[in-house]
């Protein structure tokens, strides 16, 4: 196994993992699978401030996590909204775990101190994979997303990875 940054090359693996999740399930609140150009797009945004990284096991792309913007006000940031992928034949093996660990080793370096996760509930295993990693719940947004004719309540999870920084300097 393997955890590298996540290349151009890897935006169509990426997106076969992504798809099935868009599509049938409300995991993600997305209602449409992107395509691999925009898949594209988003990896080189998350890499200008943040991270996005992938776990390969036999040449395989089996898991991707990555980083983006929590707000957009500027006091937020020193906090990033991370969430984590991992194709269905390779769930139940750890890899989420570690790449959530490999992220926020990143994103510490990168001078980040807290990490916030949604998970649309219900989800036992992302609640465990969270709670493994270091994640606390602190809070629920009912019924804040509506997919497949149902409302869909927003757990929140929050990983602090870093001391704030005793500067004024962004």
């Amino acid at each position: 196994m393997n955890i590298r940054a996540a290349g151009a090359a890897d935006a169509e693996a990426i997106l076969e993992i992504y798809r099935p999740i868009v599509l049938h399930t409300a995991i993600s609140f997305e209602t449409r699978a992107p395509a691999a150009e925009e898949m594209l797009r988003r990896i080189e945004a998350a890499q200008e401030k943040h991270s996005w990284i992938v776990c390969e096991v036999a040449d395989e792309i089996a898991g991707y996590a990555y980083a983006g913007m929590l707000r957009l006000r500027e006091a937020y940031q020193y906090s990033t909204e991370v969430s984590a992928y991992v194709a269905e034949a390779h769930r139940g093996r750890g890899y989420g775990l570690q790449l959530y660990a490999a992220l926020a080793q990143e994103l510490r370096q990168l001078g980040y101190c807290n990490l916030y996760a949604a998970i649309t509930m219900p989800n036992d295993a992302s609640v465990a994979l969270h709670g493994r990693a270091g994640f606390r719940h602190v809070g629920t947004f009912p019924n804040v997303g509506r997919k497949f004719e149902r409302w869909h309540d927003v757990s929140w999870w929050h990983l602090h990875i870093d001391e704030p920084w005793q500067t004024d300097e962004p």
